[in-house]
């Protein structure tokens, strides 16, 4: 199970696309998005390491993006 609560899910589902989802489906998504944010924050904490910094910072996730992209792997 994932610890982003699925009505956390459920509520971005209607927000931005005017849908229901379903609590299997919100879980689902849950996980996944928990797994993608574990991977983005391994990589802003590393990079933050090697700039001596204590802190991540919005650049840290930047350079995800602009290194890894939006696509995850």
């Amino acid at each position: 199970m994932a610890t982003i609560p699925n009505e956390s899910v459920k509520k971005i589902m209607q927000k931005y696309f005017g849908l229901q989802i379903t609590d299997d489906a919100a879980g689902a998504m849950a996980r996944i998005l928990e797994k993608r944010a574990k991977k983005i924050s391994a990589f802003a904490v590393n990079n933050a390491k090697k700039e001596k910094r204590q802190k991540v910072t919005k650049e840290d996730i930047q350079e995800y993006v602009l290194n890894v992209g939006t696509d995850g792997e």
